[in-house]
């Protein structure tokens, strides 16, 4: 029996590949898995990002963003 731990990442479609060792690239294999999110994975879980609103606050434009812009003066007039 071998151990084998790895921080995958998922694919679009949502599924992992396990590389293995040589020793096990044969024949048939049992494996148990347990799935946890990664600590310090930088990205929120998809839960947290549920619902309208739940980005309220992180976002905000500069207070001059509808103002006109010096380069483009030439093409206003």
């Amino acid at each position: 029996m071998s151990i084998i731990k790895a921080t995958l990442e998922a694919n679009a479609d949502g599924t992992v590949h396990l590389p293995l060792p040589p020793e096990l690239r044969q024949g048939k294999l049992s494996i148990t898995a347990t799935i946890e999110p990664a600590e310090g994975n930088g990205s929120p879980r998809h839960e947290q990002l549920k619902g309208f609103g739940v980005l309220k606050g992180k976002i905000s434009l500069a207070p001059d963003f509808d103002e006109p812009l010096e380069d483009f003066e030439d093409y206003m007039k």
